[in-house]
């Protein structure tokens, strides 16, 4: 068998080939073969009828978008909308158990209608007006999408409007006759990325090619980008380059289409809101003689300082067990979100003559983690602020600033939380980190089936969370959960992630390793009885779980992963992960690349736990051979493989409900069956079907 150590040695690049004959054949017949083996009997079917009354349920939260007129929006799918209907209604309505909802558009009748398989995706409302929007629709979830302008008034699409056709667009309004665009504009118009590399002003009335460039960017560039800001009295334009995923350029554009540079750290977010310039840093950065930490949020005036001005006020800074997870405006404040060892907590800052005032935000309860969901900073200040635990249902509260706060709507109870508990460890990696991770289950029962899962990348923080799906697909069968905060994540900020950025990616896996080890030695479970599942940056971490440490588990389930690293950057949007892992074409990068690629590290001579793979043909992100090749390699090799690939869904892998039922059921199934646990009864009992207003007390 050949050991594969470059792109010439791979015999599997026929399985990239998306929708070619002979990969389509086996893909087909590898989901058949896990089908039979997984969904047979009873168990199965009525897991995934579970799954699906969760994900159905109608009186789960209709979470809100606020679009600054006097409606709450919401995107709402259900058993009798499997698409979805796109609908809004007034506050008062909103307070009701049961609020009339005004549709403005059937996704499922519009697919009907027009004989496609459309997914919703998001929509860009026009303000101040509110009566236009743009409808982004992707064809089975795909990230490419189609826009179309759409009439909030008479609730139709806008004959002759804004349309763009299939593409990875980026589009902004700039009045009612004006839009930027960045979009598939013909050859030479994409990054290497697959992203626009050209924004353009389009007007109505004219053809797309007759738009105007605003901005270009490089074909190594991730994207371009082009904004407008319609806060009356502060109308601005910005542009700008993505540089790579982290580093960026922008500008602002004045009315003579001159650019005016916005003088930040290219690896730091900025924010410009009336008056205020926030700089979010990544990196130090050494200012006026200060050097200001990795993490810090500072503030000035926008215009002093393009003006060359540098007195910054430190808003945040990191400590240890600190970091800011994110900020919101509201009309006079500023709201920070902060993540102290992975619990939130949250601030409200106020400007004013003297400085920024500082005071906790009210309606945030002490043991849940509590996150913003929507503000308003162009009309008042208003918060939806939502508190949900693992074992906690959520709560949707509106608060003012400096006033009241009522609850709207709480989360049905899914799964009985009685006698399960909620605990933090902490366990230390191969280099002396101290690494969290959540512990959820009978804290009593010991070496009994445990799902750990993990992500580590990207600075993304993996925060407690109430969940249904896991509580009765898990939970209710007396399985145990932990959620680990590996290194690469954000949850103590920009530092934590870069300790695994490129060659230091190695760290995350010690991490993810080391909680592992930890939950062994707590006498939590036992590796026989230890799956583990992640999704996409987090597929890698399972591949590299599987190939470097396959002792620690019983089971893996990756979903939608990236495990060839050689090949990544030059499929789908792989080339714009570089800065997060390295350029294979670069032999230094290659060097230590592929001492982890799981594609490229399957061995015969070593014991493998059960695994599966789950992915989509329409994820047009993480290109579905990375599975493909993957589960090949492992049947080279005798190991025991289960492959599925759903026709459409995109990244998440699913398009509706259904689906997505069908793939959590396919999942936990597989884990339960290969963890070795014995096949349980009645998975929940009448009393935990009930959707009951009345929160359950989560243990601690």
């Amino acid at each position: 068998m050949v050991r594969l150590t470059d792109e010439g040695d791979d015999p599997y690049l026929w399985l990239e080939d998306l929708d070619g004959a002979d990969a389509a054949g086996w893909v087909r017949d590898r989901s058949a073969e896990t089908i039979a083996a997984l969904t047979g009997g009873e168990a199965f079917p009525r897991l995934r009828a579970e799954i699906l009354q969760v994900l159905d349920a109608e009186d789960r939260i209709p979470y809100p978008g606020w679009r600054g007129d006097r409606f709450y929006y919401n995107f709402w799918k259900d058993a009798s909308h499997p698409r979805g209907v796109w609908r809004r209604t007034t506050l008062d309505e909103y307070r009701r158990a049961e609020p009339k909802w005004d549709v403005l558009l059937d996704v499922d009748a519009l697919a009907a209608e027009e004989g496609e398989n459309w997914v919703w995706q998001k929509v860009t409302v026009l303000r101040p007006g509110y009566d236009r929007c743009l409808i982004s629709l992707s064809r089975g979830g795909a990230d490419a999408v189609v826009v179309r302008e759409f009439d909030l008034i008479r609730r139709a699409f806008v004959e002759d409007g804004f349309t763009l056709p299939e593409a990875k667009s980026r589009v902004c309004w700039i009045d009612a006759d004006h839009i930027y665009v960045g979009s598939d504009f013909g050859p030479g118009s994409l990054t290497s990325s697959g992203y626009p590399r050209v924004a353009k002003r389009w007007r109505r009335g004219t053809p797309l090619s007759a738009a105007d460039t605003v901005h270009e960017g490089r074909p190594e560039d991730v994207g371009v980008f082009a904004s407008y800001d319609p806060t009356p009295g502060f109308e601005r334009d910005f542009v700008g380059r993505s540089l790579d995923f982290y580093r960026s350029e922008s500008y602002l554009l004045t009315g003579v289409d001159e650019l005016t540079r916005i003088e930040v750290p290219e690896d730091a977010w900025w924010d410009v809101q009336r008056e205020w310039l926030l700089i979010r840093l990544r990196s130090p950065w050494l200012v006026g003689g200060v050097t200001h930490p990795a993490g810090a949020l500072l503030a000035t005036g926008f215009d002093a300082f393009l003006a060359g001005g540098r007195e910054l006020v430190v808003l945040f800074r990191p400590d240890a067990r600190t970091a800011l997870s994110g900020y919101f405006w509201t009309r006079n404040h500023l709201i920070l979100a902060m993540l102290v060892d992975v619990r939130s907590r949250l601030e409200v800052l106020t400007p004013g003559e003297t400085g920024w005032r500082r005071e906790p935000l009210a309606g945030v309860p002490e043991f849940e983690h509590s996150r913003i969901v929507e503000t308003d900073p162009d009309h008042d200040d208003a918060y939806l602020l939502t508190s949900e635990g693992f074992l906690q249902p959520a709560t949707l509260r509106l608060g003012q600033v400096g006033g009241s706060v009522e609850t709207l709507k709480r989360e049905p109870t899914f799964f009985d939380a009685d006698g399960l508990a909620v605990r933090q460890f902490f366990a230390t990696s191969a280099d002396g980190t101290r690494v969290p991770y959540f512990v959820v289950g009978d804290h009593d029962a010991a070496g009994g089936p445990t799902l750990l899962t993990g992500y580590g990348g990207y600075e993304v923080s993996l925060t407690p969370y109430y969940s249904g799906i896991v509580g009765r697909g898990w939970l209710a069968r007396g399985g145990s959960y932990v959620v680990a905060n590996i290194r690469g994540g954000g949850e103590y900020g920009p530092e934590w992630h870069r300790a695994a950025l490129r060659e230091n990616r190695p760290r995350a896996f010690e991490d993810f390793a080391a909680v592992a080890a930890d939950l062994v030695t707590r006498g939590i479970t036992t590796p026989e009885r230890l799956g583990i599942e992640g999704g996409s940056n987090g597929g890698l971490l399972m591949g590299v779980m599987l190939t470097r440490y396959p002792a620690l588990f019983g089971a893996v389930v990756a979903q939608v992963p990236v495990l060839d690293m050689r090949r990544y950057h030059r499929l789908l949007a792989g080339a714009s992960w570089m800065a997060e892992y390295g350029d294979p074409d670069r032999e230094a990068d290659w060097a230590y690349l592929r001492e982890y690629s799981p594609y490229h590290n399957v061995r015969g001579d070593r014991p493998y736990p059960p695994v599966l793979f789950v992915t989509s043909t329409r994820d047009d992100r993480v290109h579905p051979g990375h599975a493909r090749k993957m589960a090949a390699r492992l049947r080279e090799h005798g190991h025991e493989v289960a492959y599925y690939e759903n026709v459409e869904g995109g990244h998440g892998a699913a398009a509706n409900n259904d689906q997505r039922a069908f793939l959590w059921a396919l999942t936990l199934e597989f884990l339960w069956r290969k963890l070795n646990v014995p096949q349980p009864g009645p998975a929940v009992t009448p009393r935990q079907y009930s959707h009951t207003s009345e929160p359950v007390t989560e243990g601690r």
